[in-house]
């Protein structure tokens, strides 16, 4: 292992320490977890503010006002507004770029969320219920998820039309299975989450075998 730098030293361990401070809640809240916590929220919020100024503010509104490009006087005066909001006697000016800002969200997320949430989940769930290769054969298994897909599809929108009553074979058997298909969804939903928070625990304690430990040896052995 290469002889480590001193900054490459220290940050191995702050990130020690927030890391035990955070899995010191396991014991309950405590000071450290508190500290973790804090400084958890500042960092990210002084990343954000620099993100934001670097990313938006100085190429969108200080570089084209050095270019004499006044159109970006709109947005400056729009985010000055936004201030008026910290004192109650003129918070009602903070309304108009806030109805600016809904207005527009509303209007882009109509267009993404019909693109997005319906067209393209229409589109995925048209399947052909036979499939076969291009050299002619029956592809069986391509044929099987796609009946799973279409039948799990049917079994769930029926769970959810409520305006007919869940009997009879269509609509009670449907809407029973309906249940079944939408449990294991979650399910598989849930594990995934937990999955994913399972690895990043596995990556912390990677973090300590493979980066801290060796510090710590090399420290004792001088290197």
């Amino acid at each position: 292992m290469e002889p480590l730098l001193t900054n490459e030293i220290v940050g191995l361990w702050i990130a020690s320490f927030l890391t035990i401070c955070v899995f010191s809640f396991l014991l309950g809240d405590n000071p450290l977890y508190k500290f973790a916590e804090h400084v958890y929220v500042g960092v990210s919020a002084g990343y954000w503010m620099c993100v934001g100024y670097w990313g938006t503010i100085k190429p969108e509104i200080v570089d084209k006002l050095q270019a004499h490009d006044w159109i970006a006087l709109i947005p400056l005066a729009l985010g000055i507004m936004l201030l008026f909001q910290l004192s109650p006697k003129t918070s009602w000016v903070s309304r108009w770029p806030l109805c600016f800002l809904v207005g527009m969200y509303a209007g882009l997320q109509i267009v993404y969320t019909m693109d997005a949430m319906i067209i393209e989940q229409v589109q995925a769930s048209i399947k052909p219920l036979l499939v076969w290769t291009a050299d002619g054969s029956f592809d069986f298994k391509t044929t099987f998820i796609n009946w799973i897909l279409v039948f799990g599809l049917l079994t769930g929108m029926i769970y959810f039309y409520f305006s007919v009553p869940h009997k009879g074979i269509v609509f009670g058997t449907g809407a029973r299975v309906g249940i079944w298909v939408l449990m294991i969804a979650l399910g598989a939903s849930f594990g995934y989450t937990v999955m994913a928070r399972i690895s990043l625990l596995i990556g912390r304690m990677l973090f300590f075998r493979d980066e801290f430990w060796p510090m710590i040896l090399q420290t004792v052995g001088g290197g």
